[in-house]
């Protein structure tokens, strides 16, 4: 029996292999297409960080206190307030009577003293011309040397009574004065303690007045913060009542606190300011122009509750950077963390992961200007 030829079923398998070789090379062209298109960039615009002096506003906290609080006292005592002329919230002066303490007592006294004092100078003007008589008396040789020595010795005796009638005397009419407790101080009273009817004892505080009725605010500053103040520096402060004065710097103190890292700014408050001693208060304290970097705002993006931008490296993948937001306007933030003329990402910085590979954008190019034509 004569075999089959097989050349022609040989044929047909070697074309079904090209074709098969053939579209599995067309698949591998659409991979490798497929992976080009995935590896697109990202087009952002980028600027540079850029120093330059700006306004610097220092916000602080801490409470309202008085300038200088002067307390006011008795310093006779046992007497009885007979008249209490003041009360919170007055305005006195210097030397106006704020109790009166009842001197009757003090006023037998001074008159008994005022006897006393006329007395001792009638003793002492008998015993000075027994003595003129006696030395006239020695010198003609009518008259002992003892007789001379008692008569110079009862002269001298007369002049210490006086003396010490006078000094007492001197004592009443001041403890008499002191009956009437009067202001040491022009100000504000802020506290009374003393009632009518009363018995004053002598070093017993009767009132707290702030002198002059002025104010400040013991601002607390961060301690990175009180380089930049100093005296004469203005501030607006605002209360959470809504009053809001303005102010001066008076002193920064030269300590900082060694557990919350504050140094104290004491602040001058104008004159009707409407706060109160202990209240709670904000200033904002205008520091002066001073150097900044400074970022577009909108470069400024927020990741994991951190602020910060994206920064170009040399290969140009935007890599996160922390920043610390010092100011902000609408078109540029001040900032820091990191360095004048460093690349940041503006446009587009929202879409960016660590380590994405950016195309910038061309910058856009300005009309060209048409000159008119000659006439």
């Amino acid at each position: 029996m004569a075999k089959t030829p097989r050349t022609p079923a040989l044929f047909l398998m070697a074309a079904a292999a090209l074709t098969l070789a053939a579209c599995g090379g067309h698949d591998d062209d659409k991979s490798k297409a497929g992976e080009k298109a995935g590896a697109s960039r990202q087009t952002v615009s980028v600027a540079t960080a850029t120093q330059v002096a700006l306004p610097r506003v220092i916000v602080a906290s801490g409470s309202v206190s008085a300038w200088e609080e002067v307390p006011v006292g008795a310093e006779t005592g046992g007497l009885t307030a007979v008249g209490v002329y003041v009360d919170e919230g007055s305005y006195v002066r210097q030397g106006q009577v704020l109790v009166k303490l009842n001197d009757a007592l003090l006023q037998a006294q001074l008159r008994q003293q005022q006897a006393g004092v006329q007395t001792a100078e009638a003793n002492a003007a008998r015993d000075d011309a027994a003595l003129g008589r006696a030395q006239e008396l020695k010198s003609r040789g009518f008259l002992s040397q003892a007789s001379l020595d008692t008569a110079l010795a009862n002269q001298r005796a007369s002049q210490a009574n006086l003396a010490s009638a006078r000094a007492s005397l001197s004592e009443t009419r001041t403890r008499l004065a002191q009956s009437e407790i009067k202001a040491p101080v022009s100000g504000l009273i802020i506290s009374r303690s003393v009632t009518k009817g009363q018995i004053v004892e002598a070093g017993t505080q009767l009132f707290r007045m702030v002198r002059d009725g002025r104010l400040e605010l013991d601002a607390q500053v961060p301690e990175t913060d009180l380089p930049a103040l100093r005296a004469g520096q203005t501030a607006t402060i605002t209360s959470n009542e809504g009053v809001a004065t303005s102010g001066t710097i008076r002193i920064v103190t030269p300590e900082v606190d060694a557990q919350t890292r504050l140094g104290l700014a004491r602040i001058t408050l104008s004159a009707g300011s409407g706060l109160k001693p202990g209240m709670f208060a904000r200033a904002s304290i205008n520091a002066g122009a001073q150097p900044a970097t400074v970022v577009p705002t909108g470069a400024v993006l927020y990741r994991s509750n951190k602020s910060g931008v994206f920064v170009l490296d040399t290969q140009g993948a935007a890599h996160f950077r922390p920043v610390t937001v010092l100011s902000r306007r609408d078109d540029q933030t001040s900032v820091s963390g990191i360095e004048p003329g460093v690349r940041v990402v503006v446009q587009g910085a929202g879409f960016l992961n660590e380590g994405d590979k950016v195309t910038i954008a061309a910058a856009p190019t300005a009309a060209p200007t048409v000159a008119p034509a000659a006439k």
